[in-house]
């Protein structure tokens, strides 16, 4: 049998101020391969190109990645700003259906910080756009130095900086074999109302919610806030989160 599909989603970018392109985060893809064991399929993240319904007959899984943009406000009822620019509409209009369409459908989803944040407005829930303004958070976003640049070592701003508390004896407890894991930080959107159909199942010590289910799928559908797709290769725990996606991917597959 060939190796499942997983579809990477892409994001709107502009290259040389002249060229619009879809992009995908190298990790993202590098992830799928080596953990997974599966076939990236990066897909546009524009409604004008991306069929979801033909896209979930060709593949076995769906990533949705991080990104530079945020979930536009108006998703969850709220009005723009433009200090919280950039946005990526096109983005937002394919991944919230996709996520319900994945659900209706079991087809195996694994979010990542934005596609977590995207499944918690496609859960009903709503987002904060800088989750460190809210009395008693941290500053979730990733390292910079004095000057407000962001820190020039990788290995700083992917490294873990706080921990995370599982719900004892949920999905990811079982997944990862422990109630508490300690993650890296890179976001500035985060969780403000958790949706009405999504279960938070981690949370951060200052109250940040990071890791979260969909309430009634009967396939894996899981979303974490911090950057699994960093190290999976070599960080216990963003492995076995990316082998159980894998194994759902599979047992899709075969189920087909």
């Amino acid at each position: 049998m060939a190796r499942p599909v997983i579809g990477v989603i892409g994001n709107a970018y502009s290259v040389e101020n002249r060229f619009t392109v879809q992009m995908a985060g190298q990790n993202n893809l590098q992830a799928v391969v080596d953990v997974v064991d599966a076939l990236p399929l990066i897909f546009a993240g524009d409604p004008k190109i991306t069929d979801i319904s033909d896209l979930l007959d060709v593949v076995d899984g769906i990533l949705l990645t991080g990104a530079r943009a945020n979930v536009h406000p108006t998703r969850f009822g709220v009005e723009p700003d433009p200090r919280h620019e950039p946005y990526d509409e096109g983005r937002d209009s394919v991944a919230l259906p996709l996520i319900e369409a994945c659900v209706a459908r079991s087809v195996p989803l694994f979010g990542i910080c934005r596609g977590f944040q995207e499944m918690n407005v496609a859960g009903g829930g709503s987002l904060h756009p800088e989750i460190r303004e809210l009395p008693g958070r941290m500053n979730h976003r990733m390292p910079r130095l004095e000057t407000g640049e962001i820190h020039p070592d990788p290995t700083v701003v992917f490294a873990d900086r706080h921990e995370v508390r599982l719900t004892p004896d949920g999905i990811f407890s079982g997944i990862l074999g422990t109630d508490l894991i300690r993650v890296n930080s890179l976001h500035g959107q985060g969780v403000l109302e958790i949706g009405e159909k999504i279960i938070a199942e981690g949370i951060a010590e200052d109250g940040t919610i990071e890791a979260i289910r969909f309430r009634n799928a009967e396939g894996f559908a899981l979303g974490v806030q911090w950057h699994a797709e960093y190290d999976p290769q070599d960080n216990p725990i963003n492995k076995s989160l990316f082998q159980a996606f894998g194994d759902a991917v599979k047992a899709y597959q075969r189920g087909r």
